[in-house]
């Protein structure tokens, strides 16, 4: 059974996750917009897999016996100076995510809740990969700046990445 501050912080978290799932379809809308499908193919698959993070607390939370409470959700700010601006905000929207995964750490720790603290550890180690990820955009496009060689060559190499639920959904049924 989850204590209250727990289950508390956990359904704050599922909120922030479905805000991170709506930032970034926010920032996809905005490459669409500049014409970079491989950018905007990223931040899609992005969204979903942050919606993912936020379906594994919310099946979690029912699993402890909690029960789960839906927020309102903020808008997400869509538009940028550059697309490095954007993988900026990226990326510092995930050191906030880290912070905030770590506080949800801090409780379980405090309250001697080994399972959600061993639950957490999933989140822990989703959070190095996605800050370093973010990190390593952010530095090829202060490479790259404005060399529209550059840009498109990194539009094509984020592009590789598609959605898991829409490619799910494009393929064809028997």
């Amino acid at each position: 059974m989850l204590s209250e501050r727990m289950l508390k912080a956990l359904n704050e978290q599922i909120t922030k996750e479905l805000f991170s799932a709506y930032f970034y379809l926010g920032i996809a809308a905005y490459f669409k917009e500049l014409g970079f499908e491989g950018f905007a193919t990223w931040m899609e698959a992005q969204a979903e897999e942050e919606f993912g993070h936020a379906i594994r607390i919310y099946d979690y939370v029912f699993e402890r016996g909690g029960s789960v409470e839906l927020e309102k959700i903020e808008k997400p700010k869509q538009d940028f100076a550059s697309p490095l601006k954007a993988f900026e905000a990226v990326y510092l929207h995930e050191v906030g995510v880290t912070e905030s995964i770590y506080k949800l750490v801090d409780i379980a720790e405090e309250e001697k809740d080994r399972a959600t603290y061993q639950f957490l550890q999933w989140f822990v180690e989703e959070q190095v990969e996605e800050e370093a990820t973010a990190k390593a955009i952010v530095d090829k496009l202060k490479i790259i700046g404005d060399n529209p060689h550059g840009l498109f060559m990194l539009d094509r190499e984020l592009g590789a990445r598609a959605p898991k639920f829409r490619v799910m959904l494009l393929q064809p049924t028997e």
